[in-house]
Parts: structure tokens; C-alpha cells; sequence
């Protein structure tokens, strides 16, 4: 589903991505970990093109786009790549005057991912998945962050996308509040079997429901395996001395 080759990111001569490949398959859980600078969100960002890539290439199902400058036959086909990518920020990024329910159909409808008939429905279905379906008419500022977040997934899921990117989803919430979160992102994984790429500190998530983690330091991947191997018996000095840190 999602294929990177040879990426690399550098901001002015600052190189913060230095070479990576990641496949992830249709289904697969992927949850990359790493301490703050090791270049972990950038390839998530990249994945998207909300950074482009200096070097390197992204494929997502199937259409694939090479690094460097934009063209304008590129900038078409990143508008189409973009259709198959949901992403959810650390931050919720909700248009405060609009209600729950148009926040979520705004960008499906933008995009022209059905009638807008099909779009409320599969929008209202949705927030009853992540439990807001009584929230529907409210404002975000009404929201508890936890609320808002979730919002923020049924709005990337409305897109009808083939994988789901999250930058830290929880980052920015309460520990009360992460729950909830890591809540419906679960159900994402174990009940709807969703392609995922997840950069977490949360390792119990991890350790339950990610097939793969990948472990970033200083611009690449030092270490990648099931989370029994990764989390039970890493191979790497610097992945033990950064999960000795989070667990």
C-alpha cells in the first residue's frame, strides 16, 4: 500500500532524512518511534507531500512520485495520491465555526467523494463509530481535546482513504483524555483492518496492536520487527536506552 525508497529530506543543509526504505502492506499496522529530531514525523509528512521529498521516491497504492521540485503534471498527481492518504495532526486543526458534522463532510465534499446525500450519512456513521454521534450539531470549542481528536479521525476517514497517517495523535491531550484516542484507532486496526502508519510514544498501543515497529534515529530506520522482538529483545544499544526512557 505505501512504498519509500531511498528518501531523503533536507531543510537547507540541514539533512533531517537520511535514506529510508519502509514497505507497508495492505492491513499492516506500522508504529515508528524515536526521539524528538531522528526525522519520524518528516517521512510521515513526505508520505502526503506536505513535504516533498528531496531525494527518493513515495508510492501509495500504486501511484508513485519521485523527490525534488514540483511540476505542474506532479502537483496533479499529488492531488491524486492525496485522495488515498487520511491524515490526523497532533493537533486537531478544526475549523472552529463550523459544527461537528460539517467539519467532517468539508473536506469529502471538497473533494467530491460521493453525493452530499452519501457524504452526511457516511459522515454520521462515522461519528457514531468514534462514539460523537450525539455531538453531531456542537461546535469544537464545546469539545473536550479527546473529542476534538476523534472529530479529527472521522474527518480523515470520510475521505475514504487507504491508509491513515497519525503524527503523535496524542501528543497534544490530557493522559486522561489518550484513551479514548487510542480507543478508536484500535478499532481502526482490529475491526476495520486499516492500513496505518502511527508515530507514537505510546508503546502498550504498540505492543497490542502494531504488526511492525520501526525505530528511527538520527535520520534513519536503526531497527525494524514485530513489537515482542523490538519492545522484548531490541538489538540496538539506542533503542534499548530509549525504551528503558518511555516504558
Amino acid at each position: 500500500m505505501v512504498r519509500i525508497d531511498g528518501l531523503h529530506k533536507s531543510f537547507g543543509h540541514l539533512e533531517v532524512v537520511k535514506g529510508v526504505d519502509l514497505d507497508v502492506h495492505k492491513g499492516e499496522v506500522v508504529v515508528i518511534f524515536g526521539r524528538s529530531g531522528s526525522g519520524k514525523s518528516t517521512v510521515l509528512r513526505c508520505v502526503n507531500f506536505i513535504e516533498d521529498p528531496t531525494l527518493g521516491s513515495i508510492e501509495v497504492a500504486g501511484i508513485r512520485l519521485e523527490g525534488g521540485h514540483r511540476t505542474r503534471h506532479k502537483r496533479d498527481q499529488i492531488r491524486k495520491l492525496r485522495l488515498h492518504v487520511g491524515m490526523v495532526f497532533q493537533q486537531f486543526n478544526l475549523f472552529p465555526n463550523m459544527t461537528v458534522l460539517d467539519n467532517v463532510t468539508c473536506a469529502a465534499r471538497c473533494a467530491k467523494r460521493g453525493s452530499d446525500a452519501e457524504i452526511a450519512q457516511r459522515a454520521k456513521d462515522l461519528l457514531d463509530r468514534v462514539g460523537l454521534a450525539d455531538k453531531a450539531g456542537e461546535h469544537p470549542i464545546r469539545l473536550s481535546g479527546g473529542q476534538q481528536q476523534r472529530v479529527a479521525i472521522a474527518r480523515a476517514l470520510c475521505m475514504q482513504p487507504d491508509v491513515m497517517l497519525f503524527d503523535e495523535p496524542t501528543s497534544a491531550l490530557d493522559p486522561e483524555l489518550t484513551g479514548e484516542v487510542l480507543g478508536v484507532m484500535r478499532t481502526l486496526a482490529t475491526e476495520m483492518h486499516m492500513t496505518m502508519m502511527v508515530v507514537t510514544h505510546e508503546m502498550g498501543f504498540a505492543r497490542e496492536v502494531a504488526d511492525r515497529m520501526a525505530f528511527f534515529h538520527e535520520g534513519r530506520i536503526l531497527e525494524q520487527g514485530p513489537p515482542s522482538e523490538i519492545i522484548g529483545s531490541p538489538e540496538h544499544a539506542e533503542t534499548r536506552a530509549f525504551l528503558d526512557a518511555v516504558l
